[in-house]
């Protein structure tokens, strides 16, 4: 269930550009921050994550800038 959550609410974030930039620039200021913000919009829309679930997912994509986010947020995600 969680797996399949994360991989909604990553795309849900994706196809929302100003939430996409406002997690990102949390990111890079308060990376566990952006984790709890991530986990609590998973709430929000009815799609509950646990941290380990978006980070599983986010290590199982093969993109460039899912790989950006990984390298400029590593700290907390």
């Amino acid at each position: 269930m969680g797996s399949n959550n994360a991989a909604e609410l990553y795309e849900r974030i994706q196809s929302n550009p100003e939430q996409t930039q406002s997690l990102f620039r949390q990111a890079l200021q308060d990376p566990a921050g952006a984790m709890r913000s991530i986990c609590a919009l998973g709430d929000a829309l009815g799609l509950p994550v646990k941290p380990e679930e978006v980070k599983a997912h986010l290590a199982s994509l093969n993109d460039a800038d899912t790989q950006q986010w990984l390298i400029k947020a590593r700290g907390g995600l």
